[in-house]
């Protein structure tokens, strides 16, 4: 039997008691049927059945009284219509108002948490239907209401956000059409990211953006200070999260209303004089409005001249054809590269006046100020940008950036203060000068590619300063079996380093590919730095790869057989880097961009400019220069800049669930529970439906068998604790079915649990690079 026939049983067998309407309350001497109704004690509001446009079907819902054409605010049965007029609304002694059509149940308030003795239900003046027990004194002492429970109608009083304690989450979805009040696919949501936001969604897609609440107003809604109808206040504290609004006067009227055909917020107000709805304010108010409609570090400037796309300064198009005829989507691209060098560090331009960016991937502390805040970005290479979290008077709290920026807008009034990292030479700390190359290349390496990598020092003699700035840095050339080329055999090997010969962009350049005189393909990393920077890591990379015999190749289409055998190369490649090498090395940014496939579809690691080697009884180390990927780095690591053998295998375990899922970790978002793909997959995994983590475009050539123990050693790895994961040798068992395995504990950087988003294990209550709890204030716009 199914849950919703075992709730209709119950339904049925529970005493029934009539609802009577007195005045604005519903007691329990009789049912309410089709064709009567329940106002509000001041009249502003009705309660009863009704029928949407011109659909025949029937739903309970809430409407102005005194508004001619019927405007309904509140639908109770959106997913379930009544076809006749036999609908009967129920009050039990559970304090359960019950919806049933010809005794089968259509809906039910589902009231199982609190105590009801003697209840009553009461349609208050602010449009809220509300169950309390009769004669309580607290006016908010609700067993149930429906203002926890939003249609597509945002009225004053009502919350959009969470309450954390129960993990309910208050938010606000479109009606199907004007004849179907059933949930459409656009809504509006408050984002629990660690420095939270409102958004206008389609599906997983986001439309708009509404900023973060920065004490004053929303990040991109300056116009919110200083009204004289509403007054906006946003609460954040351990109990709940959320925004809403008041009424200067309460006898104004007004909705704000979420469209699905035009995926636009709407604003009203009834205009008594004109008996007519008159639309006060729309969103999004511009093209600017549009969700990154600029792309990364792209700034949408307003104005009444035509609205266009910027890059901000130090940035270039990425696409400059693409810029010329205004499609913008694909952004910008930094002209200097980041150094991230603790001797000749990036610094940070103050761009003035902007919605600040996109806040999925940040970091929040309330505690600290601005200066400090620069100092943790700075030591942070994956920090692209900070601001004060709150604007008002001088400025507080911390909010940094990971990633690429998006979706920012140049603001014509107010607007915030935004750093953003830059390379040095754009502090104009550095004197211009013509760069020199010198080129080197492991000659053990034997494949389809053969890495290559040379850097730059600012000199006039371009080999001299070459091979001085090679000597300044390097210590024991003479133990680097290395081959060495000349600046010009490189550059004819890569075309002079053209467009077309580029296959990506890295941390310290661009990578070009290229091809030798004897018929050798080769790849290029280019240093696009300054004498210095960016060498440790280059001089790193060489001699591993050197020493480790390093083969790169190709990528195909996959199937099951293929994904579960490249699963197990990378683990033999890991177990050989942590244990049965010359050099027992940590890589540090394992990731599937990091992973080649050579012309047998064999796994092969590679980038080794962030590995580090380890003492044979070292287990780990501490560095506050935190470099990586968001989203394969370790708990451990990106908070505490602690790293170890099992830093790589919180990595591996992310590479398993992307290859098993075909999703990569930094793109997924599940639209139903805003969790990432390790969410995803731990929900899965506790619900017993780990299955449904399986790429549907991937073939049945593995038994599921097979794939479910990857699924469970991939959880393995990811889990929070690094003591908690197994090693790569008993990884490396367990794949080969030789080893049990235990059960998972929650992996790390999950934000969520059966319900809603778990703050406690969210990044923010982790102790060191501390993700400091919002305070008990109550913030109101002023």
């Amino acid at each position: 039997m199914d849950i919703f026939s075992v709730m209709t049983m119950v339904a049925c067998m529970l005493p029934s008691l009539r609802i009577s309407v007195a005045n604005d309350s519903i007691n329990v001497s009789k049912s309410m049927t089709d064709g009567e109704s329940l106002v509000s004690k001041g009249g502003k509001f009705e309660l009863g059945f009704f029928s949407p446009g011109n659909s025949q079907k029937r739903y309970l819902g809430i409407w102005y009284k005194n508004v001619p054409n019927q405007t309904v605010v509140w639908v109770a049965n959106r997913e379930n219509p009544i076809n006749d007029s036999s609908g009967i609304l129920t009050l039990n002694t559970t304090g359960n108002l019950v919806l049933t059509q010809n005794k089968s149940l259509v809906w039910y308030t589902n009231n199982s948490h609190n105590q009801a003795q003697n209840p009553v239900a009461v349609l208050l003046e602010s449009g809220n239907l509300v169950i309390r027990n009769e004669g309580e004194t607290n006016p908010e002492a609700y067993l149930w209401q429906s203002f926890d429970y939003p249609s597509d109608t945002f009225l004053p009083g009502m919350k959009l956000g969470w309450n954390l304690r129960t993990g309910h989450e208050w938010k606000l979805t479109a009606w199907k059409s004007p004849d179907d009040p059933s949930p459409g696919d656009v809504y509006r949501v408050f984002k629990l990211y660690n420095y939270p936001e409102l958004y206008v969604m389609k599906k997983t897609k986001k439309l708009y953006r509404f900023g973060p609440w920065n004490g004053l107003y929303f990040s991109g809604m300056s116009d919110l200070q200083n009204n004289t109808v509403h007054s906006f206040y946003y609460v954040s504290n351990k109990d709940e999260i959320y925004y809403a609004y008041s009424l200067a006067n309460d006898s104004v009227i007004v909705r704000s209303v979420t469209d699905q055909t035009t995926s636009t917020v709407y604003r009203y107000k009834w205009v008594v004089g004109e008996q007519n709805w008159r639309l006060s304010r729309s969103f999004p108010t511009e093209f600017c409005d549009t969700y990154s409609v600029c792309g990364a570090y792209g700034n949408c400037v307003s104005s009444t001249q035509p609205q266009a796309c910027n890059c901000l300064k130090g940035f270039s198009p990425n696409s400059p054809q693409a810029w010329k005829s205004s499609y913008w989507s694909g952004g910008c691209v930094r002209n200097k590269p980041l150094i991230c060098e603790e001797k000749l560090s990036d610094g940070f331009v103050k761009f003035k006046g902007l919605k600040v960016p996109d806040t999925t991937h940040t970091w929040l502390n309330e505690s600290i100020g601005l200066e400090e805040c620069r100092v943790k970005c700075l030591s942070n290479c994956s920090c692209m940008a900070f601001a004060n979290s709150d604007i008002r008077g001088e400025g507080s709290g911390c909010v940094m950036w990971f990633g690429d920026l998006i979706d920012m807008k140049q603001l014509q009034t107010d607007g915030q203060d935004l750093y953003i990292r830059m390379h040095a030479s754009e502090l104009d700390r550095h004197k211009k000068n013509m760069p020199v190359v010198a080129a080197f290349t492991s000659a053990a390496i034997c494949g389809v590619l053969l890495l290559s990598s040379y850097f730059f020092c600012r000199s006039r003699r371009r080999n001299n300063a070459a091979t001085n700035c090679w000597k300044d840095k390097s210590e024991k050339d003479d133990n680097m079996d290395l081959q060495a080329f000349d600046f010009p055999s490189i550059s004819n090997a890569t075309n002079q380093f053209s467009e077309s010969n580029k296959l990506g962009q890295g941390g310290f350049g661009p990578v070009y590919k290229g091809m030798l005189p004897n018929g050798q393909e080769i790849a290029v990393k280019r240093l696009s730095n300054i004498c210095g920077q960016g060498l440790d890591e280059f001089k790193n990379e060489v001699m591993l790869i050197a020493k480790l015999q390093h083969h790169s190749a190709r990528r195909a289409l996959l199937g099951w057989a293929k994904r579960l055998e490249i699963i197990g190369g990378i683990a033999r490649g890991l177990l050989y880097l942590h244990q049965d090498s010359k050099l027992k090395i940590i890589h540090r940014d394992l990731k599937t961009s990091n992973v080649l496939l050579d012309s047998n579809m064999n796994p092969k690691i590679s980038d080794f400019g962030m590995a580090r080697t380890f003492e044979l009884d070292q287990d780990e180390e501490n560095t506050t220069r935190i470099m990586g990927t968001y989203g394969y780095m370790s708990p451990e690591y990106a908070v505490h800049g602690s790293f170890s053998v099992k830093s790589d295998v919180y990595s591996f375990g992310v590479i398993i669930l992307e290859i098993i899922s075909g999703r990569k970790i930094k793109e997924f978002i599940d639209p139903h529970h805003d969790l990432n793909l390790l969410g995803h997959a731990w929900r899965l995994w506790i619900q017993q439906r780990p299955m449904q983590l399986m790429d549907d475009l991937a073939d049945n050539s593995a038994g599921l068998s097979e794939i479910l123990r990857h699924i469970h050693i991939g959880l393995l790895c990811v889990q929070q604790r690094p003591e908690d994961r197994p090693n790569m040798s008993s990884v490396v068992l367990m794949l080969n079915g030789e080893k049990l395995l235990p059960q998972p504990s929650q992996p790390g950087f999950y934000t969520g649990n059966n319900h809603p988003p778990m703050r406690e294990s969210s990044p923010r209550n982790l102790e060191a690079f501390s993700f400091s709890e919002m305070s008990n204030s109550v913030l109101v716009a002023r």
